[in-house]
């Protein structure tokens, strides 16, 4: 398998996997109607311009995409330390190979070792993604709270998000505002 940072060319090919995920798994807050150009456009740019975005290659060499992980800056002063908006995904015929793990790991460590100015990453994830959460947790991010009543389902049953965050023990505390 091939891990690299994804470019503004991989656009749709990560639009085919986020809709590939949505139409099979519950891992996806949209669903796949809602995965068009100007979505995946726009956090594929964000994540290019300020922040991090890295594929996973099939290993069969074909190049198809397998899975993908990004976050951005918001774009505000006061949150110049953040990347947030976090999502991965991972192509369902590849869930349960540690694929997801692999992507999230290298991401952090990216963070870590070469971006010491970024000392927070955030990301939401639904209560009932407890495996998600146990995920989340086993790389170091913690539980910060609940959003209540933010997620409707499609039984139409309103469930709780949960937002998390993962620290950066490399942060560079920068005293300067400019």
């Amino acid at each position: 398998m091939n891990i690299r940072t994804a470019t503004r060319e991989d656009a749709p090919q990560i639009q085919a996997l986020y809709k590939a995920v949505a139409r099979e798994t519950t891992g996806l807050a949209r669903r796949e109607h809602e995965i068009s150009d100007n979505y995946v456009m726009g956090f594929v740019s964000k994540s290019v311009e300020s922040g991090l975005i890295i594929v996973a290659e099939n290993p069969d060499g074909s190049g198809k995409l397998i899975g993908e992980i990004h976050a951005y800056n918001p774009g505000i002063d006061v949150f110049r330390h953040v990347l947030s908006d976090l999502t991965i995904a991972v192509h369902p015929a590849f869930q349960g190979r540690k694929i997801g793990r692999t992507l999230f790991t290298i991401f952090l460590e990216e963070i870590a070792v070469n971006r010491p100015h970024i000392g927070r990453v955030e990301l939401i994830t639904r209560e009932s993604n407890v495996k998600a959460i146990k995920f989340y947790q086993s790389l170091g991010s913690l539980v910060e709270g609940r959003l209540e009543m933010r997620i409707r389902t499609p039984e139409n049953h309103y469930e709780a998000d949960i937002p998390m965050g993962w620290q950066n023990p490399n942060f560079e505390f920068d005293n300067e505002l400019s």
